[in-house]
């Protein structure tokens, strides 16, 4: 069964079918979104927002704001792992944390996160030697274990509360629960598969093997540690009333991420939002726009900002040292400068 899924996914690759069909349900997700917020906004008195961003607590917008610098720092371990996973131990975690927390800022906020993401982790790790099939290994497994999370915060959240995905879906609770069921199944038996024996996925250098089960767990332990943060930060910038709980706000907050994700547009703009206000109806409009303002610069902007700021920095060091061993080529003889330069990358100091 397994090869026979195999040679059909091949065959779509050969006929480009998957990336039609994504093309299509990215487009048709942010039109649905689109639609969906002209017609939730068009009422909505600009001032109204502002009153509320201005009403809104300190406290709750500090308290936001520890919470998203705590999902960042969590985030940081999906490189840490991924990094781990493929065997390149000499990378530092100050390396790793860097190389998560600005491909992921930045793809967040840029779109097509694959692309964007992975070419600044190219960026970063390749000063320590590792190449693009390593790079793409890492991507893979930091995607593996943000998918892992999301499938274990949903399928608990809404086998808890199927009342909160049927929100958005539209779909009878029961069958919502059902769905949930066949996720936190589907993650199990993964998990099985896993512990049975080595898995490999990819075929010849691109070939990836797949972290066992005690460290799958690990995975799935990371991702729902991250959207727990990002979710609480959400919950603390959402109105007080009606209280509907966190569970309910979770639910919802991961279900309008992943469409977000789906539609590959910056940030989920649009799409994340029209979903959270689809899930969150009974909640005051221009309240609710206000924390999802708030949320977005505390969670998008901000970090984008300090990202730049850091590459910008990196990259400044790099050209500095590089310029000063240049400077210091007519001293030396040819070869003991390559020594040194070879030295200088060999103890990542260019990685910085």
């Amino acid at each position: 069964m397994l090869e026979a899924i195999r040679r059909a996914t091949s065959f779509l690759r050969q006929k480009q079918v998957l990336h039609k069909l994504g093309v299509l349900i990215s487009v048709t997700v942010i039109a649905v979104a689109c639609y969906v917020l002209y017609h939730m906004l068009r009422g909505i008195d600009t001032n109204e927002v502002i009153d509320a961003i201005k009403g809104t607590e300190p406290r709750r917008i500090a308290l936001a704001a520890l919470f998203v610098a705590a999902g960042y720092f969590t985030l940081t371990f999906y490189d840490w792992f991924a990094v781990r996973a493929i065997g390149q131990h000499h990378v530092p975690y100050r390396i790793r944390a860097l190389a998560a927390f600005t491909s992921y800022s930045i793809g967040h906020n840029v779109g097509a996160s694959v692309f964007t993401g992975g070419a600044v982790r190219y960026r970063i790790y390749s000063a320590w030697g590792l190449n693009a099939i390593d790079v793409a290994k890492i991507c893979f497994l930091a995607g593996l274990t943000f998918w892992l999370g999301n499938a274990a915060v949903l399928g608990l959240g809404i086998a808890y509360h199927p009342e909160a995905a049927a929100a958005i879906d539209q779909l009878p609770a029961w069958l919502n629960r059902v769905a949930a069921f066949g996720i936190l199944i589907a993650l199990v038996g993964y998990v099985a598969w896993v512990w049975a024996q080595p898995r490999g996925v990819g075929r010849g250098p691109w070939t990836v093997t797949l972290p066992g089960g005690p460290l799958t767990l690990l995975q799935i332990a990371i991702g729902i540690v991250d959207l727990g943060f990002c979710a609480l930060a959400m919950y603390m910038l959402v109105p007080d009333e009606p209280d509907i709980g966190f569970v309910v706000v979770a639910v919802i907050f991961v279900s309008a991420t992943l469409l977000g994700f789906a539609s590959h547009s910056p940030g989920g703009l649009g799409v994340f939002d029209a979903a959270m206000l689809v899930g969150l109806w009974q909640m005051d409009r221009a309240e609710l726009l206000a924390g999802m303002l708030l949320f977005r610069v505390l969670y998008y902007i901000g970090p984008f900002v300090i990202s730049v700021i850091l590459l910008t920095l990196r990259e400044i060091i790099i050209g500095a040292r590089s310029k000063r061993l240049r400077d210091l080529a007519p001293v030396a003889d040819p070869e003991p400068r390559h020594e040194a330069a070879v030295y200088v990358r060999e103890r990542g100091d260019t990685g910085t």
